[in-house]
């Protein structure tokens, strides 16, 4: 009767939380129609060309979905454009050329060119060489989608711990203390911010350290540069935790939000091939922080680039911290009036 009881409890209870019973029934529906919208779509087409002379080019049968270019700069062009994802450079020694971040879409690519070598007479023309715009043909599929998953640890355990972190100050009193006090709710809001960003900064700078440096994640980029987009990142994920924590009671009720806010992100952050689904779903990358963030780390850590070619991106994920900073001092106005 006692084991009974206690069962009984626990079932009234958990029906008595909404939030909860909602979480068990609609946030692994929600996960499982994201993944199917996703892994449903088309098969990727890439996007190719053919680089050879004009009367090379008469002698030739080119398939509709190959198009043919005569300058070589022009398709070195559109390879860093991403308007291309693979050329072949028809000459006394035909070359490969691939965009070499995406190990996927390179496959893709010299699969179809590769078919268009097929059809050439291969006693005539000599086995082609293969070469990576970024990258390398050692550079492996972690390599690839390192910078995205190190982009959401990040996000995701600075999460994590600033909002239960704020939610105990809370639940304990302290906030209530601070609200009661003459300071100014900007000041409370940046003091947090302050105070939980120093050891988020030495969160993200050991994770960064360890992922290239211990793991030796592909790298042809800036460190620093890579810390950089790695601390916005922590920060817009910091400001964010402490403004969703101001909607959970409970730890239990903090931790529901990461199948919805946080999980969701990593669908959309470059793990996965979106050009071949919906614009619709595409779009819902364009809100979030980790979008931008990964697309930035892929750009340093694989590409090379420079801090000015990812300043939008940086200017994005500062503004998502700002936005946050502004909500937060808006929720805690609410505390104060209350």
């Amino acid at each position: 009767m006692r084991v009974l009881g206690l069962a009984k409890r626990i079932m009234l209870q958990l029906a008595r939380d909404k939030r909860t019973l909602a979480l068990i029934f609609i946030a692994p529906l929600f996960i499982l129609t994201l993944l199917s919208l996703i892994f449903d779509a088309d098969p990727y087409e890439p996007v190719t060309a053919i680089v050879a002379e004009e009367e090379m080019l008469g002698m030739l049968e080119v398939p509709d979905d190959i198009d043919y270019l005569l300058i070589e700069e022009e398709a070195f062009s559109m390879l860093e454009d991403g308007e291309l994802d693979g050329f072949l450079i028809l000459g006394s020694t035909p070359e490969f050329v691939v965009e070499g971040s995406d190990p996927t879409v390179n496959g893709a690519a010299m699969k179809e060119l590769q078919g268009f070598m097929s059809t050439l007479n291969q006693s005539d023309v000599p086995a082609p060489t293969t070469q990576y715009l970024y990258g390398d043909s050692e550079m492996a599929m972690f390599d690839s989608f390192g910078p995205v998953l190190l982009g959401f640890f990040v996000f995701f355990f600075v999460f994590l711990i600033s909002g239960i972190s704020f939610l105990r100050e809370r639940t304990s009193g302290t906030l209530e203390r601070l609200l009661a006090s003459p300071m100014k709710i900007w000041e409370l809001v940046v003091g947090y911010v302050i105070g939980f960003g120093v050891v988020t900064i030495l969160q993200a700078t050991f994770i960064a350290w360890f992922g290239i440096y211990v793991l030796d994640l592909y790298m042809t980029g800036d460190f620093f540069t890579v810390l950089l987009i790695i601390l916005l990142l922590s920060f817009s994920a910091l400001t964010l935790g402490i403004l969703l924590s101001a909607f959970a009671q409970t730890e239990l009720q903090m931790m529901q939000f990461i199948p919805l806010i946080v999980i969701p992100q990593i669908f959309f952050s470059g793990l996965f091939n979106l050009e071949t689904v919906s614009e619709w779903l595409q779009g819902i990358g364009l809100v979030t922080p980790l979008y931008y963030a990964a697309d930035a780390l892929r750009g340093v850590m694989i590409k090379g680039l420079s801090i000015t070619d990812i300043g939008l991106e940086l200017f994005i994920l500062f503004c998502f911290s700002f936005v946050f900073i502004l909500l937060n001092i808006a929720a805690l106005r609410k505390y104060r009036r209350i």
